[in-house]
């Protein structure tokens, strides 16, 4: 992995901010953000799930006490962020991993759900490209990729916040380039499935799959 030692920007911009994390994302909602994304999923039981960039491990500790007998895997590049998500995660079993996106260190076909929690606005676009292209990768046949994030700001103050906490990033997330990008890293039926605001922003929900079994052997 050592040709992946990347650059990342830790969960709450900066480490110093790393302590108040949880109580900032609780006050803007991202609580109810990710129960939302949950239930959209209609998780199966005993599926194997990866959440990529857990960070300190909220939705996965969210998902595996409501959904007791699924596999999680967390994987983040920030040891920090997962130092507190080992921490927190102590009643409950999940797998914590330390790495990147856009190389992610599991087998083809090894997940039958992935998730991403306000994860994707971080990635600058050739990162976006290639950690979508790793997602379709690693799922499973009719694997569901489940994700929500920022939309491309819209109002002066969405800007403003844009500009002090994530310059340039976002520039990168309308829902219509996401999208675009989902299908060009060949994630099937690749849509919006609702959309919400935060105080912060507006926010939009994706599905994306993995081709099924019976058309993966026909362009073979």
């Amino acid at each position: 992995m050592a040709q992946h030692a990347k650059s990342y920007i830790p969960a709450a911009g900066s480490d110093w901010l790393l302590p108040l994390y949880d109580p900032i994302a609780k006050l803007m909602g991202l609580e109810r953000v990710r129960k939302v994304l949950l239930d959209q999923a209609s998780l199966l039981p005993r599926s194997r799930v990866l959440d990529i960039g857990c960070g300190t491990g909220s939705f996965c500790i969210m998902l595996k006490r409501l959904h007791p007998d699924v596999e999680i895997v967390g994987l983040d590049p920030d040891p920090k962020a997962l130092a507190r998500a080992r921490v927190k995660a102590k009643p409950v079993d999940i797998q914590f991993d330390q790495g990147f996106s856009q190389a992610l260190p599991y087998s083809d076909s090894s997940f039958d759900y992935i998730f991403s929690s306000m994860m994707f606005h971080h990635l600058e676009l050739h990162h976006k490209e290639k950690t979508l292209s790793e997602v379709r990768r690693v799922l499973k046949p009719s694997g569901l990729f489940a994700m929500v994030d920022f939309a491309e700001p819209e109002s002066i103050v969405g800007r403003c916040l844009t500009w002090l906490f994530h310059p340039e990033i976002l520039r990168h997330n309308s829902k219509d380039r996401i999208l675009t990008l989902m299908r060009e890293a060949e994630l099937r039926d690749a849509k919006a499935v609702a959309s919400s605001k935060l105080s912060v922003g507006r926010i939009v929900y994706y599905h994306g799959y993995a081709r099924g079994a019976d058309e993966h052997a026909q362009s073979v």
